[in-house]
C-alpha cells in the first residue's frame, strides 16, 4: 500500500489509486467538507489526483491562499454555467480566481446590469443547490478543439491552439451539462460554494489588448459560510467610504477629465500640496543619506532604450513618438530613469574611491498601461516617483542594499504605512528565458546574494518567480488598497547587467577596470500611489504635518474678523498652512464644513478670545478648550516637527 507523508510528518497508508479527497474523508468529516485542493510534493494539485507511494501531502482549505484560489475558481465556473443557462448565445472566454474573489469575461451583447446580476445570482444558487459533481477529464488537442467548436466557443479554440503544438493533453472540468476548458484545480462539487455575491460588471478587452473586442466582465466574491460573506460585504461597504477614488475627489485632492485621458489625473491644489510636502521630505532625507540630486530628460531617442534593453523587453509599455520604418529619429517618453541617470556616472572616469555613488531624482515617468487597469491615483499612465540608482563595488553591495531597505522602512514608518506592507522577493523565471538578459549562473549567484541579505535583515518575505526585472532580482514592498487589491509600493533591485551594457567602468585598487553593481530603488515609491493609500489609510484625515490645510480660523461673527485675520497671519508667520473662513454663514455651519473637509484644527474666536488673546481649539477628535495662541503654536509646531500620525 502506498505510504503518504502528511504535513505534520505522520505517515498514512492508503489504498492503491486513492486520491487526496479520499484520504481527507478518512481523516475526518470536517476536513472532508472543508478541503479545497491539495499540495502534493510541493505543487498544488486537484483533489482527484491519485496519490503515489512516497508522496508528501498537504490538504488545503479556504484558509490557505491556494485553497481559496481553487474555491473562487469553482465559483467562476458556477457563474459561467448560470450565464450559459440564462443566455445560451453568450460566448465564454476566461474566468480566473483573483485575490478577493473571481471574475468571468463574456462575449455578449447583454450589459449585465444590476437587474441581470440578480437573475444570474438566482441561477447560481440553483446550481449550488444541485450539488453537481465536478469531474475532470483530458482530451488530445485535436479532439479538444472539436469539442469546443461543436459548442461554438471560438475563444476556447484560440486558447487550445496555443497548446496544440506542444503535445499536451487538454484538460476540462464538467459539472452537469456545463463543460469548461480549464487546468484546475476545483472543488469536488458545486454544493460547497455556500455563499457568494456578484459585486459588479464592467468592460474588459480580450487579453487586455485594446485592439481586441471589448468583453463583459462580471466580478464576484465567494465564501464557505454566509457569515464570512456578510463580514466581507460589510468590509467592502466601509472600503467604499475610504476609497481614494471617491474620497480624494470629494475632498478636492484630484480630478480627471475625459478629454485629457484615462490614467492622467489633474492634481488640484490640495493634492499638489501634499505631493510637494512628501517630495521635499524625501529629497531632504535622501540628501542626509549621501544622495546626489539629478534632473534628466523626460524622453530620449530609441537608441538609449536599445542599449539598456528596454526597447526589446519593455517597448509595449512605452509611449513611442515616431515610426522607425519612416522617421530618421524615433523618441519615447521614459518609463524609468535608470538609463538617463547612468549618464551622470558616465560623465567622467570613475575610481573605486568614487563608490558608492548614490544618485536620486524626483522622476516623472510614463507607462502605457491598459485602459482597464486604470484606477484613480493607484494605477496611472503618468506618475512621479522617488527614484534612485546606486553604483557600488561588490564588497559594498550588502551595506548599500541594506541602506536602501532602511530608507524605505523609515519612509513607511514616518507616513504611517509600515504596518500595512509585506515583502516579496521577486526572482526570474528560468523557464521563460526570453524575458531576461544574462546567464543562469549570473541570476542564481545574484539571487543567492539577495536572499542572504534579506535573511540577515530578518525580513519575512515570500518568493515569486517571474516577477524580477529583466536585468535582475528585486525586493518588492507590497501593499493593499482598501479593497484588498495588492500593488507594489517600493522596490529595491540588484542590477548585474546594465553597467556592462553602458560601459560603466571604474578603476579598482589593483588598477583593473571593473563594472559596478547597480541598485535601482525607490524610497517612497510613486507619489500619486502613496497619496491614494494615505487618503484611504486615514479616511482623508491626513496627519497634521501632511494636511494641505492645517488650521482654519473661524470668527463667530463679523465683528471678530479683525482678530481672526491677526491669528491667521501669526499662524502663517510660524510656517503653518492656515486660512480664515470669513463667510457670512452661521458658525455651526462653518465648523461642520471644516470637519467634513478633514481640517486638523479649527480655532473659533469671539469676544472673549479677542479680549484675552486666546483661541478656542477644536481638533478632529473633539473640543480641546481655550488656549493662548502661543501655547497652541507650541503644541502644533511640535506635532508637525515630530511628524505624528
Amino acid at each position: 500500500m502506498p505510504n503518504i507523508t502528511l504535513k505534520d510528518g505522520s505517515i498514512r497508508a492508503v489504498e492503491p489509486g486513492a486520491t487526496s479527497l479520499a484520504l481527507a474523508k478518512e481523516l475526518g468529516a470536517g476536513l472532508y467538507k472543508a478541503v479545497c485542493a491539495a499540495r502534493i510534493n510541493g505543487k498544488v494539485r486537484d483533489l482527484r489526483t491519485e496519490l503515489q507511494d512516497g508522496d508528501t501531502l498537504e490538504l488545503l482549505t479556504f484558509e490557505d491562499p491556494d485553497g481559496k484560489k481553487a474555491f473562487n475558481h469553482t465559483a467562476s465556473h458556477i457563474l459561467a454555467q448560470a450565464v450559459k443557462r440564462l443566455y445560451p448565445e453568450v460566448k465564454l472566454t476566461i474566468g480566473p480566481a483573483i485575490e478577493d474573489g473571481f471574475y468571468y469575461d463574456f462575449d455578449s451583447d447583454i450589459s449585465f446590469t444590476q437587474e441581470e446580476l440578480v437573475k444570474i445570482e438566482a441561477e447560481m444558487k440553483k446550481i449550488v443547490k444541485e450539488a453537481l459533481p465536478i469531474e475532470c477529464f483530458t482530451l488530445p488537442a485535436l479532439e479538444a478543439i472539436k469539442l469546443v467548436e461543436e459548442k461554438s466557443e471560438p475563444y476556447k479554440v484560440e486558447l487550445i491552439n496555443e497548446h496544440a503544438g506542444k503535445g499536451e493533453a487538454i484538460s476540462f472540468y464538467k459539472q452537469g451539462e456545463f463543460t469548461e476548458l480549464c487546468a484546475g484545480p476545483h472543488l469536488p462539487d458545486t454544493g460547497r460554494v455556500k455563499a457568494f455575491k456578484l459585486t459588479s460588471s464592467t468592460g474588459a478587452y480580450w487579453r487586455g489588448d485594446s485592439k481586441n473586442k471589448m468583453l463583459r466582465r462580471v466580478y464576484g466574491t465567494a465564501f464557505p459560510k454566509k457569515s464570512e460573506l456578510e463580514a466581507h460585504l460589510t468590509m467592502l461597504e466601509e472600503a467604499k467610504k475610504r476609497d481614494h477614488n471617491k474620497l480624494g475627489r470629494e475632498l478636492g485632492f484630484f480630478t480627471t477629465v475625459d478629454y485629457i485621458g484615462q490614467g492622467l489625473p489633474v492634481m488640484l491644489p490640495k493634492g499638489s500640496r501634499v505631493l510637494q510636502l512628501l517630495q521635499r521630505f524625501v529629497e531632504d532625507e535622501e540628501e542626509k543619506r549621501g544622495y546626489l540630486l539629478t534632473k534628466t530628460p523626460l524622453l530620449a531617442k530609441s537608441d538609449l532604450y536599445k542599449i539598456s534593453g528596454h526597447w526589446d523587453h519593455y517597448r509595449d509599455g512605452m509611449f513611442v513618438l515616431g515610426d522607425e520604418s519612416k522617421d530618421a529619429e524615433v523618441f519615447a517618453l521614459r518609463p524609468m530613469t535608470c538609463p538617463f541617470q547612468f549618464q551622470v556616472y558616465l560623465n567622467k572616469k570613475r575610481s573605486y574611491r568614487d563608490l558608492p555613488m548614490r544618485l536620486n531624482e524626483t522622476s516623472t515617468l510614463f507607462r502605457n498601461e491598459a485602459s482597464g487597469e486604470m484606477h484613480g491615483l493607484i494605477r496611472v499612465r503618468q506618475f512621479t516617483i522617488s527614484e534612485g540608482h546606486l553604483a557600488c563595488r561588490p564588497d559594498q553591495l550588502e551595506e548599500e542594499f541594506k541602506g536602501c531597505v532602511d530608507l524605505a522602512n523609515f519612509m513607511l514608518k514616518t507616513v504611517g504605512l509600515d504596518d500595512d506592507v509585506s515583502y516579496r522577493f521577486s526572482k526570474w523565471d528560468e523557464n521563460d528565458r526570453d524575458k531576461y538578459i544574462g546567464t543562469s549562473e549570473q541570476w542564481e549567484e545574484v539571487q543567492d546574494r539577495m536572499r542572504n541579505i534579506l535573511d540577515d535583515l530578518g525580513i519575512k518575505y515570500t518568493e515569486a518567480s517571474g516577477e524580477a526585472a529583466f536585468y535582475g532580482p528585486k525586493l518588492d514592498i507590497q501593499i493593499r488598497n482598501v479593497f484588498g487589491k495588492e500593488d507594489t509600493l517600493i522596490t529595491v533591485q540588484i542590477d548585474f547587467q546594465l553597467a556592462q551594457r553602458f560601459g560603466m567602468k571604474y578603476t579598482d585598487a589593483d588598477g583593473q577596470e571593473k563594472y559596478p553593481y547597480v541598485i535601482h530603488r525607490t524610497s517612497i515609491g510613486c507619489y500619486e500611489r502613496t497619496l491614494a493609500l494615505l487618503i484611504e489609510k486615514y479616511a482623508g484625515a491626513l496627519p497634521t504635518w501632511l494636511a494641505p490645510e492645517q488650521v482654519r480660523v473661524l470668527p463667530i461673527s463679523e465683528k471678530h474678523e479683525a482678530y481672526a485675520k491677526e491669528v491667521c497671519q501669526k499662524l502663517k508667520a510660524a510656517g503653518l498652512r492656515a486660512t480664515a473662513d470669513l463667510r457670512n454663514e452661521k458658525i455651526g455651519y462653518r465648523i461642520r464644513e471644516a470637519q467634513m473637509e478633514k481640517v486638523p484644527y479649527m480655532l473659533v474666536v469671539g469676544d472673549r478670545e479677542a479680549e484675552e488673546g486666546t483661541v478656542a481649539v477644536r481638533a478632529r477628535e473633539g473640543d480641546r478648550g481655550s488656549q493662548t495662541l502661543d501655547a497652541f503654536l507650541t503644541d502644533i509646531r511640535q506635532e508637525v516637527a515630530e511628524k505624528r500620525h
